[in-house]
């Protein structure tokens, strides 16, 4: 029915329309201009359906599509599948939360943190991490001199703040937390807290996800001990990790985290660990991007991806040091075609 409306306007509103209309008598005519006018008062916010706006049209949680990415997409992190499923369900399906939804992700590198989030933003905007309403910022990029520390903390506030003002639903993604400067993410901690609203603007229906490496040593202490002892992984569960995790990452100097009110008063809802990857998640990591390439997946392929990697301790080659960051790049070498 949209799509017939579509067509309706546009064939209404066309240069050619006097023409193709001299023809028909009047009544008709005047028939189309009524069918317009209906149309019109229906839908009188039409350019909402073409262009992003904050509106259900653009912003809609799809908790089945969440879910099933999480469990063919996302390989060897059940506690983090887990946790965000129902952080992010349940931040979602509350019409009048009490504050913003705030994850905290810790990991080694390529085990999935930005993958997550990417599944997250896409299974609530249309236009997933291309949506206007996601923002990623990096340290490196967009904090890089420790000299700026108060323009940043000004610019930062304002970011923040205007993009919520746009749109309620915004989410801000900040990458590399370990290298940003300590006390800056403090300088929005007003809009993470309970509050209903800061100079008329209400920043409980916010999601914000911080990305680092911090506390990834006690993650990966915790991950080995299991493996020692002869443990399956999934029997780790947060309660083994979260309260180690979060002092880890408050005591870390080098971390964007360090001793910040943010972690003081309980602001941040979760503490997500991201296991190190073994050899069998590689080569799921590689067979998943196979398919994602338009290529028939490979085993053989995917176990000579596997074997290239290095892995620690490396004695045992238990873990992937890169976990899956770079199956893409090696993938491009083994099926390449000259």
């Amino acid at each position: 029915m949209k799509f017939l409306h579509v067509v309706l306007l546009s064939l209404l509103l066309s240069p050619g329309l006097t023409d193709a209309i001299e023809p028909f008598s009047t009544s008709i005519a005047v028939g189309m201009a009524a069918a317009l006018t209906g149309f019109l008062a229906s839908y009188q916010n039409i350019l909402y359906y073409f262009h992003e706006c904050c509106r259900p049209e653009w912003i809609s949680f799809n908790r089945t599509g969440l879910a099933v990415d999480l469990e063919n997409k996302l390989f060897g992190q059940h506690i983090a599948s887990n946790i965000i499923l129902k952080a992010v369900s349940g931040f979602m399906s509350n019409k009048n939360p009490k504050k913003p939804l705030v994850l905290s992700l810790h990991g080694w590198t390529g085990t999935g943190k930005n993958f997550v989030s990417e599944l997250i933003a896409e299974n609530i905007y249309k236009e997933g991490m291309d949506s206007k309403y996601v923002h990623v910022f990096t340290s490196e990029l967009h904090f890089p001199h420790s000299s700026q520390f108060d323009t940043y903390k000004t610019q930062l506030q304002q970011w923040i703040k205007g993009n919520v003002s746009e749109c309620a639903s915004s989410m801000f993604i900040f990458d590399e937390m370990d290298k940003m400067h300590p006390g800056l993410i403090d300088s929005i901690k007003p809009y993470l807290d309970y509050y209903d609203k800061l100079d008329g603007v209400s920043y409980r229906k916010a999601i914000f996800i911080f990305l680092s490496n911090a506390g990834a040593e006690s993650i990966v202490e915790k991950a080995l001990d299991f493996h020692k002892a002869g443990r399956n992984r999934e029997e780790i569960e947060l309660r083994d990790l979260e309260d180690m995790l979060s002092l880890s990452v408050f005591n870390n100097k080098n971390s964007g985290l360090w001793h910040t009110s943010l972690i003081d008063k309980h602001l941040v809802d979760y503490f997500i660990p991201f296991l190190p990857l073994e050899y069998n998640h590689v080569i799921q990591c590689a067979m998943a991007d196979m398919k994602l390439k338009g290529l028939e997946p490979d085993l053989d392929v995917a176990e000579q991806v596997a074997q290239d990697l290095v892995y620690f301790p490396k004695a045992e080659r238990v873990f992937a040091v890169k976990g899956c960051k770079t199956i893409q790049s090696k993938l491009d070498y083994y099926t390449f075609d000259d």
